[in-house]
């Protein structure tokens, strides 16, 4: 299986492991910064590590925004990572007044007082019922803020770090996850070539 995947350079991404585990699953993938090609491609990820607001200040200054947004609508095969889960959402906690790409009803926040942020490690992920590509087991995260809420009209799985919170979430073709499946082992891979192939559980 091979599968052309235009990476979305938000400006606070580790692309080189993302692109290393997007080979590993058989994709063909390559850094794409024009609008016109990421609109195009038959399939996009929306990776990111680091800051809320930017993140969005550099989706939306290469004109990119509009184009993710479009494409979750749309429902074309596209995958956010981490940061790019959150930046699906209306807003974080971490960037006040910063607005997401709102493809989602849904802010990320802090994890509670208390509680080891940022979770750094392996956490057992739990697919809800409806679930497609998303399957049961263990998987790397981290990450100091998640969303709480399902949003209406994604099946998601939870996983727990001071109360239950949402480790990945799927919608038709879209696939969105807190952890990183690129370095998530064997279980992180397969769930990449479910996504790339559309194969359901």
């Amino acid at each position: 299986m091979t599968a052309d995947v235009a990476v979305v350079p938000t400006g606070v991404a580790n692309l080189a492991s993302i692109i290393a585990g997007l080979r590993r699953a058989g994709a063909t993938p390559q850094i794409e910064r024009q609008p016109d090609a990421v609109a195009a491609a038959p399939f996009a990820v929306l990776p990111g590590v680091g800051a809320f607001a930017a993140g969005m200040a550099e989706l939306r200054d290469s004109g990119l925004a509009e184009v993710i947004a479009g494409r979750i609508q749309r429902d074309r095969p596209t995958l956010a990572v981490c940061l790019g889960m959150q930046l699906l959402g209306t807003a974080s906690e971490e960037s006040p007044g910063a607005r997401g790409l709102e493809c989602v009803a849904a802010d990320a926040t802090h994890f509670p007082t208390g509680v080891r942020s940022p979770q750094f490690g392996w956490n057992r992920v739990t697919p809800q019922p409806g679930c497609q590509l998303l399957h049961e087991g263990y998987a790397y995260f981290a990450n100091s803020f998640r969303l709480t809420d399902a949003p209406a009209g994604w099946n998601v799985a939870t996983a727990e770090h001071g109360g239950q919170f949402i480790a990945a979430m799927e919608r038709g073709r879209v696939l969105a996850c807190q952890f990183h499946p690129e370095l998530s082992g064997a279980y992180g891979i397969d769930l990449i070539r479910r996504w790339l192939g559309g194969e359901s559980c």
